[in-house]
């Protein structure tokens, strides 16, 4: 069967979930203020913008187990098939969303690193290769940790969306 005709079968509209972790953002919103929160409306726009529902958003701070308490919660969720993550993906010490998620996928989806630095190696050069967002299954669930600059999620969304249907005809099997 060709790979036109799988994307064809997949689910026309997807169900995003999108978490934003940003300790800085979270403190804000704590403190009782009203955070901007950029990348998530990025996501939350595009998702929406390519016919998908987003039934839910959430500001984590980075925090490995409040991380994980998440991605636990969701993928127990029958309402959602798609978790996008932005931000706490670089070097710093503080960066630990993929340490928190990625051993939690059942599979990786290693390739969608390697097509994201593609991209992101034409918008900001060698620079791209300091990414670490990457893609997984989790159950029927596909979670994608995206860096969490707005053209950065502008870049994976592109890639997430082109596929979605795919993916999750491949993983609800």
């Amino acid at each position: 069967m060709s790979h036109e005709l799988h994307r064809k079968q997949g689910p026309k509209t997807a169900r995003f979930y999108i978490v934003t972790v940003s300790t800085s953002r979270y403190r804000e919103k704590a403190a009782g203020g009203s955070p901007v929160d950029e990348s998530g409306d990025v996501a939350e726009g595009m998702a929406r913008e390519a016919g998908h529902v987003v039934v839910g958003r959430d500001l984590l701070p980075d925090d490995l187990s409040a991380i994980r308490r998440k991605v636990m919660e969701l993928v127990q969720r029958g309402d959602v098939d798609v978790v996008v993550f932005t931000g706490g993906t670089g070097l710093t010490r503080t960066d630990v969303t993929i340490e928190a998620v990625k051993p939690l996928f059942d599979k990786e989806i290693e390739g969608f690193g390697d097509v994201f630095r593609h991209f992101s190696v034409q918008e900001v050069g060698t620079a791209a290769f300091l990414t670490r967002a990457t893609g997984g299954v989790v159950g029927d669930k596909v979670i994608f940790l995206l860096p969490g600059s707005p053209n950065a999620v502008k870049t994976g969304m592109r890639i997430i969306l082109a596929e979605v249907p795919h993916l999750l005809h491949l993983v609800k099997q």
